[in-house]
């Protein structure tokens, strides 16, 4: 027998999930014991390391963490929760140092100081960035590097959490499996302190920048175990997806319009300063929205770097100049064509200010939370301050606390088939039920939505939960998520950020606030809309 056929202690807190959320509160736990369960090596598969653009802090000269927070308010569209929001925001130079102190190489000038980028809806230029586009993938590498070397963290590669473990009221743990390898009944893993950092729901769309493995899970498993879920209706989309046809697609990043790139249709126009007064830097579900209606108008839209940049797109952006070759554009002399993709959730397992979700034993971080941050719409390069925050606040709030001894519940819902088993990730991906689930969510709760089509969404992901060959629960997982995005698009009539009704195009101040929702409520949602 294997190690993971037992039943398993981790030695003390239990994080689910290895992207920066996940590995910075491992980091910030230390020396305390900590296991992080990690279904890809480190490194791969978390969206972390594919963030392009960088961390937004107030750490420029005449910028305070005041104004931050106030940008970050009007991108969220009148729903940021203003004192998570000032906090946050005035705890950004720390963790830039932290993170500086774990060796991630921020862009410097010759004095030292950060050289800062510009995204939209921000004041002033407050991006720390690396290699103009490798923020993310460095951060990522400097905190692997750190993590490895430090003997109280546990890394526990190819095991993906599929369940929460509850007794006696609380959160004692999760339930996993070894990926690639099927089994009657799940592994067990107990801890005094369950962290759930396991990302978004970017891939339960068709078109999405998201890694293959982001599909909803984490927001999935903690509401089929009770926990409150926030602000479930605001998917964040990006404007510039570049329009290869990959999946996932790969991202251009904001920071390109941040230097000047601008956007044109297919017949040379530039359409952007007649929607906004801030053209293309204009809130992101604006652009997005824009972006939307020329290609739903039978247009195409272009991303057009060539006055701005030229030729310094090869090494002031690698990443997007080596996304381009790789698809065959050449985005010195020509342009390059995207279009909107899911790219990030602002809604997710409501946590308060330490990150405490509301199952006793449970805490949630990056974005697999919602913690009132974002509103309802993310502001650029937020996440990732989000992220390291909100892992420092959880390392903090937990490391008091005292082991924690329950009797374990039995292992609920469906039975284990020997022969079926958990699919392995890469045969989930190709289960049809899972492209259909893809494509409901694209085409119904996608950009625009109305109440029509947000019905036959719950109608849709009913019957594909009832009649999907082979249920896993990943797969239920996702199910679960997606029915609570569109049962949340359905409850707020009216837009408001990431979220826009073509029925009640207007904000509506009666819904000036968040939304709290759990699976049982949205159930009940779906069922009258299939009945």
């Amino acid at each position: 027998m294997s190690a993971f056929d037992n039943t398993l202690n981790a030695d003390g807190a239990l994080i689910v999930g290895a992207g920066l959320a996940g590995l910075f509160c491992a980091l910030k736990l230390a020396p305390r014991p900590v296991t992080v369960l990690s279904p890809k090596p480190l490194g791969s598969g978390a969206s972390s390391a594919w963030a392009q653009g960088g961390v937004a802090a107030a750490v420029g000269e005449g910028d305070t963490a005041h104004a931050h927070a106030l940008d970050t308010e009007t991108a969220g569209a009148g729903i940021v929760d203003h004192a998570i929001a000032e906090s946050v925001t005035a705890e950004a130079a720390a963790r830039i140092e932290d993170l500086a102190r774990w060796g991630t190489p921020f862009d410097r000038d010759a004095a030292g100081h950060y050289l800062l980028g510009r995204e939209a809806a921000h004041s002033r230029n407050r991006v720390v960035r690396v290699e103009g586009d490798r923020a993310g993938y460095a951060i990522m590498q400097a905190m692997i590097a750190e993590v490895r070397r430090t003997p109280s963290i546990r890394i526990v590669e190819g095991i993906t959490a599929v369940d929460l473990a509850r007794a006696d009221g609380r959160v004692i743990g999760v339930y996993c499996r070894k990926l690639g390898d099927r089994y009657i009944e799940p592994i067990l893993i107990r801890a005094r302190a369950t962290i759930l950092a396991a990302g978004g729901l970017g891939g339960l769309y068709a078109v999405t920048t998201n890694p293959s493995s982001v599909r909803g899970h984490a927001m999935g498993m903690a509401a089929r175990a009770g926990a409150l879920i926030g602000d479930a209706e605001f998917v964040q989309f990006h404007p510039t997806a570049i329009a290869t046809g990959a999946d996932p697609a790969p991202l251009a990043t904001e920071a390109l319009r941040g230097e000047g790139a601008i956007l044109v249709n297919d017949l040379g126009e530039r359409f952007m300063p007649g929607i906004h007064p801030d053209a293309e830097l204009a809130p992101r579900d604006i652009v997005a929205r824009a972006n939307f209606r020329q290609i739903r108008a039978g247009r195409k839209v272009f991303l057009d770097t060539r006055a701005a940049l030229g030729a310094d797109i090869l090494t002031r952006f690698p990443t997007v100049a080596r996304y381009c070759a790789e698809a065959g554009i050449d985005p010195v002399s020509g342009l390059i064509p995207v279009t909107p993709a899911a790219h990030y959730h602002m809604g997710g397992v409501k946590v308060d200010a330490t990150g405490r979700s509301s199952l006793p034993g449970l805490w949630v971080c990056g974005e697999a939370s919602c913690t009132g941050l974002h509103g309802a719409n993310r502001l650029a390069s937020n996440s990732l301050l989000e992220a390291v925050v909100y892992g420092a606040r959880i390392a903090e709030d937990i490391s008091g606390l005292e082991p924690i001894r329950a009797q374990l519940a039995p292992f609920p819902g469906i039975a284990w088939d020997e022969e079926k088993g958990e699919a392995a990730e890469d045969l989930l991906r190709n289960l049809k039920a899972v492209r259909d689930l893809r494509q409901v969510m694209t085409d119904l709760v996608g950009v625009e939505r109305d109440a029509t089509g947000l019905r036959e969404a719950l109608r849709r992901l009913a019957h594909l939960e009832a009649h999907a060959e082979g249920v896993t629960r990943a797969y239920l997982n996702m199910v679960t998520s997606a029915t609570l995005v569109a049962a949340g698009a359905l409850k707020r009539e009216e837009s408001r950020g990431g979220h826009f009704r073509t029925d009640f195009p207007a904000e509506n101040p009666a819904w000036q606030h968040h939304t709290v929702m759990t699976l049982a409520e949205a159930l009940a949602l779906r069922a009258e809309a299939a009945g």
